[in-house]
C-alpha cells in the first residue's frame, strides 16, 4: 500500500486544475507517475500550446522572459523585473499559500498590468475561467495590481497575410467579471488538493471526468483494457444516445443478452441480430449500386494538415490544408493503376495538389471516396481560392460517389462493433490490408509525419523515410476502397 508523506506538497496551477478534473488524477500524478501514459494526441496538444504561447510572446518584442528551471530563482527574477521599468513580462512567476503560477503574459497598463493567459483554442472555454481565477488570485495575494484578466485565444477568422505577420491572430477576451467570484474559491481548492495529496489514493470510479476537459493520462490504470473479443458491450450500438447507459443500468453487460423488443431502432436491431449470429450481412442492393458505376473509376483519398498557427498566406487557423492525395484508377474490371501526389513540405501545397489532381481524374468517370463531406469540402475550398481551377474542381465534386453510406445501409459484420469507418470495415473484408505494420497508420500520424517533413532541419534520410511512409499509407487507403467496392459488387 502506498503511504503518502504527510508533508505539505507544492502546488502549481496545473496541479489544481488536475484536482478539479479528478482528485484521483492529481494523486496519481504525484504519487504514482510511473502509471501515466501520455499518448500522441496529448503530446501534440501540449506542443501546440507551447508554440502558440511562444508566438504570443513574439508579438511584444520589448518583453522580458522569466526563464530557467529554478522556480525559486524565477520568483526572484520576476520581482526584480516588476521593480524596474514597466515592460511586458513572459512567464512571470508568483507564489502564495504554497501555490506557484507562471503567467503567460503580463502587459503594462496605466495603473498596473493586464494578466493574459494564452490558449490555442478558438474560444473561451469553461475550464479557462478556473485557470484565470487561480492566476489572478495568486497575483492579488502578491500585491500585484491587475487592471484586467484576459484570455487570448486564436481568432479563427484571421487570414494569414504571410511574411511572419501574425498581428490579429489572437482575440483578447476580458474575463475579469466572470471570475470575480470564482477566484475567492481558490483557497478552498488549495486546501482540498493538499488534503487529497496527504491521504491515500482516492477511490473514484471512472466517469465523464475521465475525458473532460481532457482525456486522462491514467485511464489505462483506472480502466484496464479488455480483450475486444470478449463480448459485445451495449456501447457498440451506433448513435445510441443514453440507451447503452440505460441497458447497463438494467444489468445488460453484453448486447447479445438484450431482449429484441428492448430495441426499437432498426439499425440497432440489425447490429444486435448480427452480433448474436456472428454472421455478416451484405444486402444485394450494394452490388447493384457499384455495378452501375461506369469506368473509369477514380478512388481518391486526401491527407491534410490543420496547424493552429497558419503557415501559408491565405490560410486560417486550424484550416484543413491538403498536402497529399492517392488515386487508384480502374479503367476496366480488374485493370487498375495508381497515381499519387505528396507535397515537399517546403512551400504552399494547395495549388500543385489541385492541379495534379485535376490532371489525374480527368473529366469523366465517378470519383469514389469514403466519407464524401471531407474530400468535397477540401475541393470546394480549393475552388474558392483558385478561381481559374474552380470549373474543373467543381465538376469533379459533382462526380463524387461516397462508399460510406453504401456500407452503412447495406453491410455489417459483427467485428465492426458499431462502426462503419474504413478502419472498421476493411479488416472484415480484406484483412490482408492491415495498417498496423505501417510506420504511418492513421490520419493523425500522417499530419505528424508531414509536420516533421516541413521542418528545415529534418535530415535527408529521415525526409525520404517520411516521404515513403506517407505514400504507402495513403495508397493503402485507396486500395482499401477498391477492395471494399469489389466486395460489395461481387457479393463476396
Amino acid at each position: 500500500m502506498n503511504n503518502p508523506s504527510s508533508k505539505r506538497h507544492g502546488l502549481s496551477k496545473s496541479r489544481i486544475l488536475l484536482h478539479r478534473q479528478c482528485p484521483k488524477r492529481l494523486w496519481l500524478k504525484v504519487h504514482r507517475p510511473d502509471l501515466e501514459k501520455v499518448d500522441d494526441s496529448n503530446q501534440a496538444r501540449f506542443n501546440t500550446g507551447t508554440y502558440v504561447g511562444e508566438l504570443a510572446q513574439q508579438l511584444y518584442p520589448d518583453g522580458v522572459l522569466i526563464a530557467g528551471d529554478s522556480l525559486g530563482q524565477a520568483v526572484t527574477d520576476t520581482q526584480a523585473v516588476l521593480a524596474g521599468k514597466k515592460r511586458p513580462i513572459f512567464e512571470a512567476t508568483l507564489q502564495a499559500s504554497g501555490l506557484l503560477i507562471r503567467a503567460d503574459l503580463m502587459l503594462p497598463d496605466q495603473d498596473g498590468y493586464r494578466m493574459v493567459e494564452v490558449k490555442s483554442s478558438t474560444s473561451v472555454k469553461d475550464y479557462h475561467l478556473a485557470d484565470a481565477a487561480i492566476q489572478s488570485w495568486v497575483a492579488q495575494q502578491s500585491d500585484l495590481s491587475l487592471t484586467s484578466v484576459e484570455i487570448a485565444h486564436i481568432d479563427n477568422t484571421f487570414v494569414y497575410p504571410g511574411d511572419g505577420d501574425y498581428q490579429g491572430l489572437f482575440h483578447y477576451a476580458d474575463v475579469s467579471e466572470q471570475i470575480s467570484e470564482m477566484k475567492n474559491e481558490v483557497p478552498d481548492w488549495i486546501k482540498d488538493a493538499q488534503e487529497t495529496l496527504s491521504g491515500e489514493e482516492p477511490c473514484i470510479a471512472a466517469g465523464d471526468q475521465c475525458n473532460s476537459p481532457f482525456p486522462c493520462s491514467f485511464i489505462e490504470y483506472c480502466c484496464p483494457q479488455t480483450d475486444p473479443e470478449d463480448g459485445f458491450p451495449p456501447e457498440v450500438l451506433p448513435r445510441n444516445g443514453n440507451l447503452a447507459a440505460a441497458l447497463r443500468a438494467e444489468g445488460y453487460a453484453d448486447l447479445r443478452d438484450v431482449p429484441e423488443e428492448r430495441l426499437s431502432n432498426l439499425n440497432h436491431q440489425r447490429v444486435w441480430r448480427i452480433s448474436k449470429t456472428g454472421k455478416a450481412e451484405l444486402n444485394s442492393e450494394a452490388s447493384k449500386i457499384i455495378a452501375e458505376l461506369p469506368y473509369p473509376r477514380y478512388y481518391i483519398d486526401f491527407e491534410t494538415i490543420n496547424p493552429a498557427v497558419p503557415v501559408w498566406a491565405g490560410t486560417r487557423p486550424y484550416m484543413q490544408v491538403p498536402f497529399q492525395w492517392s488515386c487508384h484508377i480502374e479503367t476496366a474490371k480488374g485493370a487498375i493503376t495508381h497515381a499519387a501526389f505528396l507535397a515537399d513540405g517546403q512551400s504552399d501545397p494547395r495549388r500543385p495538389f489541385a492541379e495534379s489532381l485535376i490532371e489525374t481524374i480527368g473529366t469523366d468517370g465517378p470519383v469514389i471516396v469514403y466519407n464524401a463531406p471531407f474530400e468535397r469540402s477540401r475541393m470546394q475550398e480549393l475552388a474558392d481560392y483558385y478561381h481559374d481551377l474552380a470549373p474543373a474542381l467543381e465538376a469533379a465534386i459533382d462526380r463524387i460517389v461516397d462508399l460510406l453510406p453504401i456500407a452503412r445501409e447495406h453491410y455489417y459484420h459483427p467485428e465492426m462493433r458499431g462502426s462503419w469507418s474504413i478502419k472498421a470495415v476493411l479488416p472484415t473484408i480484406a484483412p490482408d490490408l492491415a495498417y498496423d505494420n505501417l510506420e504511418v497508420a492513421n490520419g493523425g500520424m500522417a499530419q505528424e509525419a508531414f509536420a516533421e517533413l516541413m521542418q528545415p532541419g529534418t535530415l535527408p534520410e529521415r525526409r525520404q523515410q517520411l516521404h515513403d511512409a506517407l505514400l504507402l499509407y495513403c495508397e493503402r487507403d485507396t486500395l482499401a476502397m477498391v477492395r471494399i467496392a469489389h466486395y460489395f459488387e461481387n457479393g463476396a
